[in-house]
């Protein structure tokens, strides 16, 4: 059986004979089925095993199942934790069989169990585990209550439960607590995620509270409830978090763990007294986010080109900068992961640690046992470090310190909160940094943007006039001869247009010319129009590029670029 399957996987990949023996000798060693072991030694996709599979025991492959073709009330009589462990999903039923999707066909037992629970013979297709998973999540959490409804149950019930300790469920979706509060703030969380929200405010207002969702950068509405719930949300929160709920007039910060829909899910939570009540913003961050590649952020082309070059510079600083919420940190954790090895003693000292890096010390700033970045970055060069990244650049201390790790041998990565990447040298002189020690030290400035990219399924492309021509800056380009696309909206992207965002770059190198410049210690307006003069490309123009692929809207592209001040 084993030759029979490598032997079809091998018609359609570059599998070799030597790769079969090599998975076949970690097999006798360590069990385990062929198919998982090469997946697992990347010598060939998960899709190209389960497409043999379905060869071998001729069951149909599916590349993909779509959640329009789905019966839910098939989903709903498996019970959740049974479906994803077994990785069964009922999609309808036809010929007097339920079709059902499996990632491994030869699971019998948990087939006939199945057989038994939905009371009809089976007939199976195959399908990838993470669409499967996928689908048994949404399609779950979709049962639940929406927010909207959990606020039409509310009622002036006793709720002195609140303040008691709760412990919670492995999932939430699994939840079965009558409480209304308790299912309306449950049900936020699952919805938000559902909605692909990055934060959750709660915000008071004098007759009513209301709730919106942080989309992909831009805040939507979602909820509006009668202000006398108020305090009762805000206490449940404040017990997830495990804040203190009497405490009103101060503000608090606290932390709240989740698994929604089979995703792990850290909540930071913030509370300020305002004039209405308390305010609350909740940051969710996905735990088993992967790290994103240099190639996945929307670096391309030269930009790539450079910023590898730089990346593996024996010394030297280079800055990201641009707004909160601009994706500056995925860039960094990008870059180190690109040149993180086993020969290379990487330190970071960050406020927050975002995510887990594997093989990277990483320190979490805290202000009240004094350990600033200062503090923090003096410790980490008593380590031996030979690359380190700041998280942030606050102030004249962490600058110089950071200048003289990089003048001794280090490479040094961090940000500054500035609007183009030539304002970055006005910032640190503005620091009190001399710039001698700037022009010496900076190898390169980036500076960064998210913008929303268009939803593939419902985008709409027409033809640009003059004027978006000319709102991107590029040239003398006949309207007739390109296209853009414009949002639509379909439920895919719940209606908005745009589906993730992506980043658009302006790279400042710092060249002998920009040293020359920073040494005059010259404004920003004259070392951006020489970089420009250099080839350098701006957010704008970067911007024009994705507009022209297709990938996001002439609006978008002005939303996010308007206050760079140069060009227009």
């Amino acid at each position: 059986m084993h030759r029979y399957l490598t032997d079809t996987i091998k018609e359609k990949t570059a599998l070799t004979d030597k790769d079969i023996q090599q998975a076949l000798d970690i097999q006798k060693k360590k069990g385990g089925r062929i198919g998982e072991i090469l997946v697992r030694l990347k010598r060939v996709k998960s899709e190209d095993v389960l497409q043999a599979l379905g060869v071998k025991f001729s069951i149909p492959y599916k590349d993909e199942i779509k959640e329009a073709e789905i019966e839910q009330e098939l989903v709903l009589k498996v019970p959740i934790a049974y479906a994803k462990k077994y990785e069964l999903l009922p999609i309808k039923k036809e010929n007097g069989a339920v079709l059902v999707a499996t990632s491994d066909p030869l699971n019998i037992s948990a087939i006939d169990d199945l057989r038994i629970l939905l009371d009809s013979n089976v007939k199976l297709c195959i399908a990838s585990s993470n669409n499967i998973i996928d689908l048994i999540n949404r399609l779950h959490s979709r049962e639940m209550n929406k927010a909207e409804d959990a606020v039409d149950e509310l009622n002036e019930e006793d709720i002195s439960f609140l303040s008691s300790e709760i412990e919670e469920p492995e999932d939430l979706l699994d939840v079965t607590d009558d409480a209304p509060i308790i299912r309306l703030v449950n049900s936020m969380f699952s919805q938000a995620i559902r909605d692909r929200a990055s934060d959750i405010h709660i915000e008071p207002f004098e007759k009513e509270l209301v709730v919106r969702f942080r989309i992909d950068g831009v805040l939507y509405n979602i909820l509006n409830i009668k202000k006398r719930f108020h305090a009762s949300i805000s206490s449940r929160v404040k017990v997830m978090a495990g804040l203190n709920i009497a405490e009103k007039r101060l503000p608090q910060d606290g932390r709240i763990k989740l698994k929604i829909a089979g995703k792990d899910i850290d909540i930071r939570v913030s509370v300020i007294p305002v004039a209405f009540g308390e305010r609350i913003v909740l940051r969710l961050l996905h735990r088993e986010n992967v790290l994103l590649g240099l190639e996945d952020i929307g670096l391309s082309g030269e930009n790539m080109d450079k910023i590898n070059n730089l990346i593996t510079k024996p010394h030297g600083i280079i800055l990201v900068t641009g707004p909160t919420g601009s994706g500056k940190t995925t860039t960094l954790y990008s870059c180190l992961s690109k040149i993180n090895s086993p020969d290379k003693n990487i330190i970071t000292i960050e406020d927050p640690i975002e995510y887990q890096l594997k093989g990277i010390g990483q320190i979490q700033v805290n202000a009240k046992i004094n350990l600033t970045f200062a503090n923090g970055l003096r410790s980490i060069l008593r380590q031996d470090p030979d690359i380190i990244l700041v998280g942030e650049i606050r102030d004249t201390e962490t600058a110089e310190i950071a200048i003289q790790a990089s003048l001794t041998g280090h490479l040094v990565f961090s940000t500054l909160h500035t609007n183009d990447a030539a304002g970055a040298v006005t910032r640190l002189i503005d620091m009190k940094v001399e710039p001698f020690l700037i022009s010496s030290s900076v190898i390169a400035i980036l500076a960064q943007r998210l913008v929303r990219m268009l939803c593939p399924d419902c985008r709409i492309k027409y033809s640009p006039d003059a004027e978006e021509i000319k709102r991107l800056e590029l040239g003398k380009i006949e309207a007739k001869n390109i296209h853009f696309y414009r949002a639509g909206g379909c439920d895919k992207c719940t209606n908005t247009g745009y589906l993730g965002r992506t980043g658009i770059y302006e790279l400042l190198i710092i060249d002998d010319d920009i040293r020359s410049l920073i040494m005059k210690d010259t404004d920003s307006n004259t070392i951006k129009a020489m970089a420009i003069k250099k080839g350098m490309k701006t957010l704008r123009q970067d911007g024009a590029v994705n507009v022209m692929k297709g990938n996001t809207t002439v609006d978008e592209i002005v939303r996010v670029t308007q206050r760079e001040g140069l060009e227009w």
